[in-house]
């Protein structure tokens, strides 16, 4: 176990990481903007923990930029500038959140996007994580190459996943996101693959579309 320190709180993280693709963290950034080094903070962070292919925990935050959200982002994810007028800072809540990552591999959807900003606030307050990152984007855009678009919302209707009809806000997201990854750990495990490795994951979202079958007959238990 370590101990990180943000702002007079002490926070502590596990040191123990399970590489299987069951137990990870999903998360989800709404933000001001599309990129930290263009000055974008995050405004909000949403995440589910799961382990053993099970909920085990959840993370929600709104978080105070700094500065005023444009009409086109309140718009756009419902979040006001009333709403973050309240909120505590970036760098509280990213002292929190790092502590509930710790040690955790990482999922999200367009995961870039997520990673840019997360590598950004937690590099502001001198913190870091562990973990790897997969993208559930690539990863659909190999086993579901038949789907109309590989965007979160259609990739839930197409695969028929229960939801609320809520996006474009981070705990929603993330819980959507969730239930899409353990669909393709069940897909995965038709095709033979009982419980896939995290780093096999990584793998099918950098392979091409023509070598995908020969990756996961080399990985099936079949």
């Amino acid at each position: 176990m370590i101990v990180l320190e943000s702002r007079g709180i002490f926070y502590f993280l596990d040191t123990t990481m399970t590489s299987l693709a069951n137990s990870v963290v999903v998360l989800d950034f709404e933000t001001t903007g599309l990129s930290p080094n263009m000055g974008d903070r995050a405004i909000e962070i949403g995440a589910v923990k799961l382990v053993d292919g099970e909920v085990v925990d959840t993370f929600q935050q709104l978080m105070n930029p700094g500065f005023r959200v444009s009409s086109f982002i309140a718009g756009y994810t419902g979040i006001t500038n009333d709403m973050l007028r309240t909120a505590p800072s970036c760098e509280e809540v990213m002292g929190e959140f790092a502590a509930f990552i710790s040690n955790c591999n990482l999922v999200a959807h367009n995961a870039s996007f997520d990673k840019r900003f997360l590598d950004a606030e937690l590099d502001a307050i001198g913190a870091g994580y562990t973990g790897q990152f997969a993208c559930s984007m690539l990863i659909a855009r190999r086993l579901y190459q038949q789907a109309p678009t590989h965007k979160l919302g259609d990739l839930i209707h197409y695969k028929n996943i229960e939801h609320d009809g809520v996006f474009h806000r981070a705990l929603a997201d993330s819980e959507m996101t969730a239930k899409l990854w353990l669909v393709m750990l069940e897909d995965l495990r038709t095709r033979g693959i009982n419980n896939p490795e995290f780093s096999l994951m990584q793998k099918i979202s950098k392979t091409s579309k023509a070598a995908l079958n020969t990756l996961v007959m080399k990985h099936s238990n079949a």
